[in-house]
């Protein structure tokens, strides 16, 4: 039988995070991560990790205090569901969604929400895997799509009319980025000195308020990339993915 372990003030400073085990130069990004989970537990934050080492985790909280775009009341909002590796195949994101799912019901939700695209994309769920416990796409914005399973029929989730801009004012590369995800304090100093050394306008924006998350410009879960104005993705750069898009 699997066991796992719901992060609490009382075990998150002895507890990994998953996403950056073992490596030294994310440490700052997982002590931001952790402080930012601090400050959500008060909000029903919830953090659920398989009591191994290895990336397996659901994250998810109540829609009206999540840091994304989407609109709604009374639906609980899915972070990131993430099982790698060795770990596939074995059953646990299966037991890790049915226990949000469980918890949302008996919080009395009307449902449960995610997002997830078209096609593929990183840090992104995976649509089909949802699909199979019945979550049905509920809003579109271009190819991404708000999937959720309702429980009841009074509300419906949707994304906010300020993400529908998918566009901004500045020409220059625009980075949007949250300490949701441990990996983005690493590489947002690399592209700053990447920046700085090459010459290169990069702008950043740091959403670090539930206001500026309810009201980002475009889809947004932790990280969004914009030139010349446009949204382009939602991928986490490194320099050399900074290069390449830039050429």
């Amino acid at each position: 039988m699997n066991e796992y372990i719901n992060l609490s003030i009382e075990n998150i400073d002895n507890e990994h995070i998953c996403c950056a085990i073992g490596d030294p130069k994310h440490q700052n990004g997982v002590d931001k991560k952790k402080e930012w989970i601090k400050s959500k537990l008060k909000d029903g934050h919830v953090f659920r990790k398989l009591n191994a080492r290895g990336k397996t985790f659901i994250e998810y909280e109540p829609l009206e205090t999540s840091w994304v775009p989407i609109d709604g009341k009374n639906y609980m909002y899915i972070y990131c569901l993430w099982v790698s590796g060795s770990f596939k195949g074995k059953g646990i994101g299966k037991e890790l969604l049915e226990y949000a799912i469980s918890d949302a019901k008996k919080k009395k939700m009307s449902g449960i929400c995610t997002l997830v695209s078209q096609k593929k994309k990183p840090f992104i769920g995976d649509k089909k895997f949802f699909e199979h416990y019945d979550f049905k796409v509920v809003d579109t914005i271009n190819d991404y799509e708000l999937l959720a399973l309702q429980f009841d029929s009074l509300e419906t989730p949707k994304f906010s009319d300020s993400a529908r801009k998918m566009e901004i004012d500045s020409d220059d590369f625009t980075i949007y980025y949250s300490n949701e995800c441990p990996y983005v304090e690493y590489e947002v100093k690399e592209l700053s000195n990447y920046a700085k050394e090459n010459n290169i306008k990069l702008n950043f924006v740091k959403i670090d308020t539930l206001e500026k998350a309810k009201k980002a410009p475009c889809v947004f879960n932790n990280w969004a990339n914009f030139y010349n104005g446009k949204f382009i993705s939602n991928t986490v750069l490194n320099a050399n993915a900074l290069k390449k898009l830039l050429k």
